[in-house]
C-alpha cells in the first residue's frame, strides 16, 4: 500500500498548496487596497476578480468605522479561512 500513500500525501499537498494560492490572492488583494493600488490598473483589476469570489461572505462581515481595518479584517479572515479550511481537508485526504 505505500503507492496508494504516496497518492494521498500528493492529493493533501496539492489541497494545501490551492489553500494557500487562495490565502495569498487574499493578502495580495488586501495589501493593494490598504496601500491605496490605482483601481483602474489592469493588475488590480485582475487581482480583485480572483479575489473577490473567494472571499466568500467575509466582505462587509465587519464595520468598524474605519475603512482600513474594515479591509483588514474582512479580507484577511477570508484568507486564514482558506488556510484553515484547505489544511483541514488535506489532512482527511491524507489519512
Amino acid at each position: 500500500m505505500p503507492y496508494v500513500a504516496r497518492n494521498e500525501a500528493t492529493a493533501a499537498r496539492i489541497i494545501s498548496g490551492v489553500g494557500a494560492l487562495f490565502a495569498l490572492i487574499e493578502g495580495l488583494y488586501l495589501l493593494l487596497l490598504v496601500l491605496r493600488a490605482d483601481q483602474s490598473n489592469r493588475f488590480f483589476t485582475f487581482i480583485k476578480g480572483l479575489a473577490e469570489p473567494l472571499a466568500l461572505f467575509f466582505p462587509g462581515l465587519f464595520h468598524t468605522g474605519n475603512g482600513t481595518i474594515d479591509i483588514i479584517l474582512n479580507y484577511g479572515l477570508a484568507a486564514v479561512f482558506w488556510l484553515i479550511v484547505s489544511g483541514f481537508v488535506a489532512r482527511l485526504v491524507a489519512r
